[in-house]
């Protein structure tokens, strides 16, 4: 097999024409920035994550089979250059972005922290190192994709959002948000990459409370432990100066909590 690229979580690898193998990693990255340290099976799990959503979910994929516990095989295609963002709670970024006016939310939502949006949203955003986000206009003026791609890229990531939220629940957690993204195989827009605690926020319902920030299943985690203590901020203000930022040392105890939520997760949702 020939090496592709490394990305912040796995590495692709050629196999043949048709096939190239993910294999996921244990590094996890947050605000843009990778660690130095890793994270005790979370390959394993964002691998066998990635075998269990591609099942369950009713929607043409690119995913062959598992072929160890941190490697999948996958269909060759030519990926759409758009992240596909959902939203089904007043969370995140999303907060920020409406205060100043960048994101419109439904009519009737209710803007307490953590609060559920009326519908889910589109909330699609580019593909690059930092990611920018967008709406269909801006989407069909940087040619992105065509305004027929952007419709069913809309209606089917949500469909999607649904249909997870649905399974979630039933195992009693919380899909606040999800990413996806869709390539071309055969000329058909097909859903790939992967799907795990990497691609979207898992609260646990029973200590779900709006306005509160909520209990993280996946990276959100890291992500809280950095706003705390300032560093995303130093993050931002490295790159105004133009430098890159410096990761700090993530402590031991963040670490074994991400390593059980994680494991956690994927033993309910996987017994659905």
């Amino acid at each position: 097999m020939k090496f592709l690229s490394s990305g912040k979580v796995k590495d692709l690898y050629d196999v043949d024409e048709s096939t190239i193998l993910f294999k996921f990693s244990d590094r996890v990255s947050a605000f843009d920035v990778k660690f130095n340290q890793d994270i005790p099976q979370k390959g394993e799990v964002l691998c066998k994550f990635a075998e269990f959503w591609f099942n369950e979910l009713d929607i043409p994929n690119h995913f062959i089979k598992r072929e160890s516990n941190t490697e999948i095989l996958v269909k060759k295609m030519d990926m759409l250059p758009i992240e596909c963002v959902v939203r089904g709670y007043f969370y995140g970024s999303l907060i920020s972005r409406w205060k100043k006016g960048e994101v419109k939310v439904p009519d009737g939502t209710d803007t307490t922290m953590a609060a559920r949006l009326p519908v889910p949203i589109f909330d699609p955003t580019t593909k690059s190192e930092h990611d920018v986000p967008i709406d269909k206009s801006k989407a069909l003026e940087m040619n992105l994709v065509t305004e027929e791609q952007f419709d069913w890229l809309e209606k089917t990531s949500i469909d999607i959002y649904k249909k997870m939220a649905d399974v979630a629940d039933s195992v009693g957690f919380i899909l606040a948000d999800l990413k996806l993204e869709f390539g071309l195989l055969d000329g058909k827009i097909t859903l790939g990459d992967s799907i795990g605690p990497d691609e979207y926020r898992l609260w646990p319902k029973d200590s779900f409370e709006v306005g509160k920030i909520q209990e993280a299943y996946d990276k959100q985690l890291l992500r809280d432990w950095l706003a705390a203590n300032g560093y995303q901020k130093q993050f931002d203000d490295a790159r105004d100066e133009g430098k890159e930022p410096t990761s700090p040392q993530i402590p031991q105890e963040i670490i074994s909590k991400m390593t059980q939520r994680y494991v956690t997760a994927f033993e309910k949702l996987s017994k659905t």
